[in-house]
């Protein structure tokens, strides 16, 4: 089966699709030696190369990665630690999604391109839930404002709340706008304290200690999309 050729060069783990893009576009990628254009495509067994050198496909990898406070989820950044400081591991791996800054848990690393798309496309609504404590105390009221849905930037965002002590709760939500969980609460001047992801679909952070990550299995896999 062909794909297109960015498709692929992600699938392989070489680079992301955008990256691709760049480099076909500045004529450094050939398919059987002839060099390609946007929107060509290619097969598995089709020789590929950029900048001369041959990609082959790699073993796929998946990692969970528990993400501590002060790094960003990059693969390169000049003024901050990134989370690709702790994951030391040979092959290449990108992050699946993001986690700011200042939040801590639960990311997912990997190789396959199909896999993080699937992941973070929002029509396939993966659920994330959040380990969150805010400044006040939260309502029932606000509870049930929150899971009928809260405007914005002009859309509706829903979030199941389940509350664990007046200012320590767990929110799930498959959203994964920028700083979406935290303005949430904002909405309503409750301001978030800490906020640590602590799973996505039904595969849970376990007891994989900060800083620290693991390789999944099949079985972890499924939860993902369970």
């Amino acid at each position: 089966m062909e794909h297109r050729v960015q498709k692929l060069l992600s699938n392989y783990g070489f680079c992301s699709r955008r990256k691709a893009e760049e480099l076909i576009q500045e004529g450094k990628v050939k398919v059987n030696d002839k060099t390609i254009t946007i929107g060509d495509k290619a097969s598995e067994t089709d020789k590929i190369t950029v900048d001369g050198k041959l990609i082959n496909p790699q073993r796929k990898i998946y990692l969970l990665f528990n993400k501590p406070l002060n790094c960003v989820t990059a693969l390169k950044d000049e003024k901050y630690q990134t989370v690709m400081d702790y994951v030391k591991i040979k092959e290449r791996v990108f992050p699946v999604g993001r986690l700011d800054y200042n939040t801590s848990g639960m990311l997912l690393l990997t190789n396959d391109g199909d896999f993080a798309n699937n992941v973070t496309h929002p029509s396939k609504e993966i659920k994330k839930t959040y380990l969150v404590r805010i400044t006040e105390p939260i309502s029932n009221q606000q509870i049930e404002e929150i899971e009928k849905g809260v405007i914005i930037d002009g859309r509706k965002t829903v979030a199941k709340i389940n509350p664990i002590e007046q200012t320590l709760l767990e929110i799930t939500i498959h959203e994964g706008r920028n700083r979406i969980v935290r303005r949430i609460f904002e909405k309503f001047d409750l301001h978030v304290i800490s906020l640590e992801r602590i799973r996505i679909g039904k595969l849970s952070l376990g007891n994989v200690k900060q800083g620290k990550f693991r390789k999944l299995t099949k079985k972890d896999l499924d939860k993902v999309f369970g």
